[in-house]
C-alpha cells in the first residue's frame, strides 16, 4: 500500500509506456495478421489498409471489446486472495511486467515473422507472474479452461466456415456459365450475413456500454436492418462497376473481371477484420494497462476495472504505428507465404474469421484472431487441394504458436522479480 502511495506516479507512468509498446507489437503482429489477407491478395494497398485499420480497430475496442477486457485484466486472476489485498502492489508489477513481457516477445517474432497469438502471449505472461511469483491460488484455473478451449476449437471453426464460403463461391459463381453476372448478384448475400453478425454484437455489447440495452428481438432487428443497408450498398457497387475488356492474355484470366469485384468488396471484409480484432485483441494492452490505473487510483483491488477513453487512446496510436512501422513482415507470412490468395479465397478467410472472431467477441472470449485467421487461410487452401499450401510455413507457424505462451510466462517471472527487487518487496 505504501508503495503504490510513494511510488504510484512511477508505475503509471511504466504501465502507460509499456501498455503502449504491447500496443504498438499487437499494431505489427496481430493487426498485420488481420490485414495480411487484404493486402496479400492485392485488393487493398498498405496505406489504405493502415487507414481502415485506424477506423474500425478503434471502434471495435470501444463497442465491442468490453467482456474481453474484463477477461483480461480481472477475470484470470482471484481477487479475494489475502495477499494481493495486502500487498495490491504486487498485481501491479505483475500486469506490468506481462505488458513489457508480451511486448517484447511480439516485436521479436515480428522481426522473424511469425505471425503468434498476442492473446496466448499475454495470458501466458499474467499465468506466469501470478502462479510463480505469487502463488497459484491466484490463477482461476478453471477459468482458463474455456480460454485455452477456444484456441484449439476456434481455428477449426474458422476453417471449416471458409472452406464451406469458398466452396460456394467456387459453386455459385466461378464454376458457372455467368461468373461475372452471378458475383454482382450474389456478393451482397455475404456481405448481408456479415453485416447482421458484426451489428449484433454490436448492438448486444456496445449498447449496454453506453447505458442502452435492448431486447433480443429488437438487437436482431437492428442487425438485419444494417446488414440490408449494407448488403444493398454493396449491390450498388458492383452493378456500377463495368466490366472491363483484356486483350491477349497478360497475365489475366477469364476470372479477372470477377476478381476485381471481389477486390472492392474485400473492403467490406477488411473493414469487419479490423472491428473484430479491435473488439477481441485490443483489450489484450488495454485490460493489463486498465487493471494498473484501477489500483494505483483505488489503492487497493478492486471488483470493477474501468475502462477509460484515455486507455483506448493510448492503445489505439499504438496498434496504428505498429502496423505503419514493422507490420509488413507478418502481412507477407499471411498473406503471401501460407498458401496463394486471390481476392474471391481472400474474401472468403476474411468474411470466416471475422465472423467467428465476432462471435466469441459477443460471448466475452479472448481467443487468438491470428490462429482463427490463419485457420480461415488453411480453409481456403484446402478448398483447393492439400498441394495449395505451404507445409513448411504452416509448420513453423504452429512452432511459434505452442513457444509463445511459455516464452511470454518465463519473460513475464524474470520482469517481475526484477520489479520486487527494484522496488524493494
Amino acid at each position: 500500500m505504501l508503495i503504490i502511495t510513494e511510488y504510484g506516479t512511477l508505475l503509471l507512468v511504466l504501465a502507460c509506456i509499456f501498455g503502449f509498446f504491447m500496443a504498438w507489437g499487437i499494431g505489427a503482429n496481430d493487426v498485420a495478421n488481420a490485414m495480411g489477407t487484404a493486402v496479400g491478395s492485392k485488393a487493398l494497398t498498405l496505406k489504405q489498409a493502415l487507414i481502415i485499420a485506424a477506423i474500425f480497430e478503434f471502434a471495435g475496442a470501444f463497442l465491442a471489446g468490453g467482456s474481453v477486457t474484463n477477461k483480461i485484466s480481472k477475470g484470470i486472476l482471484e481477487s479475494n486472495i489475502p495477499i494481493l489485498h495486502d500487498h495490491p502492489e504486487l498485481l501491479v508489477y505483475g500486469m506490468i511486467s506481462a505488458l513489457l513481457a508480451t511486448g517484447s516477445w511480439l516485436t521479436l517474432a515480428t522481426r522473424l515473422g511469425w505471425p503468434v497469438s498476442t492473446t496466448h502471449s499475454i495470458i501466458g505472461a499474467i499465468i506466469g507472474f501470478a502462479s510463480v511469483g505469487i502463488s497459484p491460488k491466484v490463477v482461476k484455473w478453471s477459468a482458463l479452461l474455456s480460454i485455452v478451449g477456444s484456441w484449439v476449437i476456434t481455428p477449426i471453426i474458422a476453417s471449416c466456415i471458409a472452406f464451406i464460403i469458398f466452396m460456394s463461391i467456387q459453386k455459385f459463381i466461378l464454376n458457372t456459365d455467368s461468373p461475372y453476372d452471378n458475383a454482382r448478384r450474389r456478393i451482397p448475400f455475404y456481405i448481408f450475413f456479415l453485416g447482421v453478425v458484426m451489428s449484433m454484437v454490436t448492438t448486444s455489447e456496445g449498447l449496454p456500454a453506453v447505458g442502452i440495452t435492448l431486447a433480443y428481438r429488437h438487437n436482431l432487428l437492428i442487425a438485419i436492418v444494417v446488414g440490408f443497408i449494407i448488403a444493398a450498398f454493396s449491390r450498388v457497387i458492383l452493378m456500377r462497376t463495368k466490366e472491363q475488356k483484356f486483350s491477349g492474355s497478360h497475365g489475366h484470366s477469364p476470372y479477372s473481371n470477377v476478381e476485381r469485384l471481389f477486390g472492392y468488396m474485400m473492403v467490406f471484409t477488411a473493414c469487419s477484420m479490423a472491428f473484430a480484432h479491435g473488439s477481441n485483441d485490443v483489450a489484450n494492452a488495454v485490460g493489463p494497462l486498465a487493471a494498473v490505473i484501477s489500483i494505483i487510483k483505488s489503492k487497493a483491488i478492486g471488483t470493477d476495472t474501468l475502462l477509460n477513453q484515455e486507455v483506448l487512446i493510448l492503445g489505439g496510436i499504438g496498434i496504428i504505428v505498429g502496423l505503419s512501422t514493422y507490420g509488413y513482415k507478418v502481412i507477407a507470412t499471411i498473406g503471401e507465404n501460407i498458401t496463394e490468395l486471390t481476392p474471391s479465397r481472400g474474401f472468403a478467410a476474411e468474411i470466416s474469421a471475422a465472423i467467428t472472431v465476432i462471435i466469441a467477441s459477443g460471448i466475452g472470449l479472448p481467443i487468438s484472431t491470428t490462429q482463427t485467421l490463419v485457420g480461415a487461410v488453411l480453409g481456403v487452401g484446402m478448398a483447393r487441394g492439400i498441394a495449395a499450401l505451404n507445409l513448411n510455413v504452416i509448420g513453423t507457424i504452429f512452432v511459434s504458436w505452442v513457444v509463445t505462451l511459455p516464452a511470454g510466462a518465463i519473460l513475464s517471472v524474470i520482469i517481475f522479480k526484477i520489479l520486487c527487487y527494484i522496488f524493494s518487496y
